[in-house]
Order: structure tokens, then C-alpha cells, then sequence
């Protein structure tokens, strides 16, 4: 039978609609904390916990804050999923709830079930410790370890942030006896193969690349996914569905990575969170990225390969891989093929992905340049799109630029590669006069049009400011 563990008791699934969403499944089941604010995973009023693997690769749990509203509740067969009622009672109050109770981070108390999950996925962070550590973030860092960037996927617009600031540097950490703290030391749920029909809907977890292939190749009307962080946005306002969905997200040749001296390979279904801990120190404009892609509860779920195969013009990620010259590995039932993610995209939202083929894997070339970084122009700094998104990845020594890749989103109707800008770049002195020149080339990319993030007019200014503040960043 197909059943959640919800907050320690088992619901069945048995005739829920695939559509439905893990927030609808929770409040239909009378836990109504959770809310929706915005259904499309930008506000946190419907946050909740999963119980994930470990990130060290221990056979131990972390607790994971995912946005329920995009998490279809067929995706969370045979998983454990922990809400702000299984986290405290009113006569029993955990400390997450207690700290915004006493510290005023509670008012009209809509957008708080969201920040209490997304507080206590960081309280229980195995590496957050009570005597604190230094970052240079501007404070985002508490005397207990917190990260405050851990709650940047939540939004209040009454309470006001400072209260919820002071609520959550004031936590200690777990005790003994907390029950989801011990549930951290034993090994998280395991995938269960899931083929679910109710009426003419299917869901299916395959339990390997071979079945998932056969499932696309006999089903070309199937919606691949993963993190649902895009499809579940189409369900909620748009209203689509889907005869049948083939879920990835935990297929194991999907979620593998490997680094030698040559090349990163990264599953395409490794989450964002997990790809920037895989990644670490090891490719600065993936690590630059990460913290401006979304917010952690969307990260916590999307995938690079997602992001990718919806060839979207403004995905975060196809400026940075496309700066990295990375390359796609797509496969089908009858063969395995390496594409250059330039080659790729063909127009807005299309790609040379056949029908039937599925992206496994995503291969960055290594060493990476020496100097890169990623510009991200939006209204908010952090968990918006992007109006324009430009990464840089060059080769400088001696003084001359040896290589140029710079990659764009949102100025055109796919993502792409600022060719002529990259020329005017190679070969030359790295200097304000270069710059200036190549700056003006660069105004000149791609296809900007105006929309309700931003003028046509606008975007090109950045287009060449980017490359302005870069040479600001690094100058000679």
C-alpha cells in the first residue's frame, strides 16, 4: 500500500489524485499548518520536513525544508515527512516554537508554521554548533552557528524580520532526548519503486535508467520529474496535468558524481544543495552561483538537470555551465550521447533532447579558469529570477586574456554564449581600455526584450556593466 509517514503516523495514498500536492495532502489529513501563500515556492508558508540521507554519506537522516506545495504527495511514497505539529505541541513547545513564541517572531501567525520547519532544518544541522563560528556574511551568522540564509526562502510581511533573527540566534542545540535529533542517527527512508494509477493518471518511480528510458521511449506524452520545483508551478496556476509522470529524482545512476584531473561529472539529479557540497571549493562559479539560485528550500529540491532540460532563457544555471563549458550526457533506450550544452538549446524552451532521451549527467571540464564570477541582476537579492544573469569564467596571465567564456540568461530566447564579446576579450591586455571596448560588444548580445522584470533598454545597459564590474572585481 502506498502511505506517508506523516509526523510519525502512516497516511494512505491509496485514490489521491497524482495532481495533488504534499500541502494539500497534509491539511486534507487535518494538518492545517502548513499554508499557501504563493503556490509556486517563493514564500515558505508551506514548508515542511523530509527525512534525507545524510550529505557525508553516512547511514544517517538530515532533516530536509522543502516547499510542500511543489512537492507532488505521490513523490513522497514510503517517505517520512515531519510538519510544525509533529515538531511541538502548545503544552509541550519545541524549541524552535518557543524562542518565536517569547520573541515576538509571530504575528498574524500565517507565514509561521513555514519559518518554525525551515528554523528547525537549521537547528538540527549536524554542523552547526552552540559556540558559533566567523563568516563575513554581514552578520547573516548567530553566536550559535545559525544561518540565517537558511530562512531566506521564507517571506513575513507583518512581524518584521528582526524578532525572527532574534528568535533564532537564541537556540541552543538539541538535547538527548529529542526524539527527531535521535531520528538523525539512524539510516533516512530508502526510494520505493512507485507505479500509481488513479483513473487514467499514472505515477512511476522506476527503480533504474533502464526502465526509466523504456518508460519515455513508450510514453513520449510523459512529464519527466525530479524536484517538481517547475512542473509543480504549471499544476498550481496553470492548471495542467499530466497522463503520466516518470519520477528521476532518486534514480542512482542519476545521482552519482566524480571528479578526477580532467573533468566533473555531476548527476543530473543531485539537488542543488547536494551539488554545492559536492562541489566545494572545488569550481568557484558553481559555488557563486548557489547561494543567489532560488532559496535553500528550492534548492533543496531542484536539480541541475532540471533546470537544464526545461530550457528556460532565464535558469541560473545554463549561464554558469555554459561559462564552464560544460556538456550534457543524454541517453535513451538505445544509446548514450555526449552534447556540448552550447549546441543544446535550439529556441525558447526547445532543445535537441529527442523524445524518449533523458539528461544523466552534466560534465565540467577541469582545471576551471582562474578568474569567474556570476552576476545576477534581479528586484531582490536573493529567491528571485533573474532579469539578467551573466557568468564569467577567463584565463588571465601575464597580463592578457589566453580564454574568454561568458555565458547569459534572460537577454535573448535561450540561454547563451557572449561569442563576440568572448573574442574581443581573447588575445588582448586585461585593461580598462579592453574592457571598455569588449564592454560595449557585449551591449550588443543577444535579444532583450521588455517584460515585467525589466525594460529591454535596461537590460542591455547591464549586459555592459557586467563586464564593467567584473574588471572592477579583478582588475589588472
Amino acid at each position: 500500500m502506498a502511505e506517508i509517514l506523516v509526523n510519525g503516523t502512516p497516511h494512505s495514498l491509496d485514490g489521491v489524485p497524482l495532481h495533488t500536492n504534499a500541502l494539500d495532502f497534509v491539511r486534507g489529513s487535518g494538518l492545517t499548518g502548513a499554508k499557501e501563500g504563493c503556490a509556486e515556492g517563493e514564500c515558505g508558508a508551506c514548508a515542511v520536513l523530509v527525512a534525507r540521507p545524510a550529505p557525508d554519506g553516512t547511514d544517517a537522516t538530515e532533516w530536509t525544508a522543502v516547499n510542500s506545495c511543489l512537492v507532488p504527495a505521490a513523490a513522497l511514497d514510503g517517505q517520512e515527512v515531519v510538519t510544525v505539529e509533529g515538531l511541538g505541541t502548545p503544552g509541550d513547545l519545541h524549541p524552535v516554537q518557543r524562542e518565536m513564541a517569547v520573541r515576538g517572531g509571530s504575528q498574524c501567525g500565517y507565514c509561521t508554521p513555514g519559518f518554525v520547519c525551515s528554523m528547525a532544518a537549521e537547528f538540527y544541522r549536524p554542523a552547526r554548533t552552540a559556540d558559533g563560528y566567523i563568516h563575513d556574511d554581514g552578520g547573516a551568522h548567530g553566536p550559535n552557528g545559525f544561518d540565517l540564509h537558511a530562512l531566506s526562502g521564507n517571506l513575513c510581511r507583518c512581524t518584521g524580520y528582526r524578532p525572527i533573527r532574534d528568535a533564532a540566534f537564541a537556540l541552543g542545540t538539541p538535547t538527548d532526548d529529542d526524539e527527531l535529533r535521535a531520528r538523525c542517527g539512524r539510516a533516512a527512508p530508502a526510494p520505493v519503486p512507485t507505479d500509481l494509477r488513479v483513473g487514467a493518471s499514472r505515477y512511476v518511480r522506476p527503480r533504474d535508467l533502464a526502465e526509466a528510458t523504456r518508460l519515455l521511449a513508450e510514453h513520449p506524452d510523459a512529464v519527466v520529474v525530479a524536484g517538481n520545483t517547475d512542473w509543480g508551478v504549471e499544476v498550481n496556476l496553470r492548471g495542467r496535468r499530466a497522463p503520466m509522470h516518470v519520477a528521476v529524482d532518486r534514480l542512482p545512476e542519476l545521482r552519482a558524481s566524480s571528479v578526477t584531473d580532467d573533468e566533473l561529472r555531476l548527476g543530473a539529479a543531485l539537488t542543488l544543495s547536494e551539488v554545492a557540497r559536492r562541489v566545494d571549493g572545488l569550481v568557484p562559479l558553481l559555488a557563486a552561483l548557489m547561494p543567489q539560485f532560488a532559496s535553500p528550500l528550492i534548492r533543496n529540491s531542484a536539480t541541475l538537470g532540471g533546470n537544464i532540460g526545461t530550457a528556460s532563457p532565464i535558469g541560473d544555471g545554463a549561464p554558469v555551465l555554459l561559462a564552464l563549458d560544460a556538456s550534457l550526457v543524454l541517453a535513451s533506450t538505445d544509446r548514450t550521447r555526449t552534447v556540448p550544452l552550447a549546441e543544446y538549446f535550439t529556441g525558447y524552451r526547445q532543445s535537441i533532447r529527442e523524445p524518449g532521451e533523458l539528461i544523466t549527467e552534466l560534465v565540467v571540464p577541469l582545471p576551471v579558469s582562474t578568474t569567474s564570477a556570476f552576476h545576477k541582476i534581479a528586484k531582490r537579492r536573493f529567491d528571485d529570477i533573474s532579469s539578467v544573469a551573466a557568468a564569467f569564467a577567463l584565463d588571465v596571465r601575464d597580463g592578457v586574456v589566453r580564454k574568454a567564456r561568458i555565458g547569459l540568461g534572460g537577454v535573448a530566447a535561450t540561454p547563451l554564449r557572449a561569442t563576440r564579446t568572448e573574442a574581443a576579450l581573447e588575445g588582448r591586455s586585461w585593461s580598462a581600455e579592453t574592457v571598455a571596448t569588449a564592454a560595449d560588444v557585449m551591449a550588443t548580445e543577444g535579444t532583450p526584450i521588455s517584460d515585467a522584470r525589466s525594460s529591454a533598454d535596461y537590460r542591455i545597459a547591464m549586459l555592459g556593466q557586467a563586464l564593467r564590474k567584473l574588471f572592477e572585481e579583478v582588475p589588472a
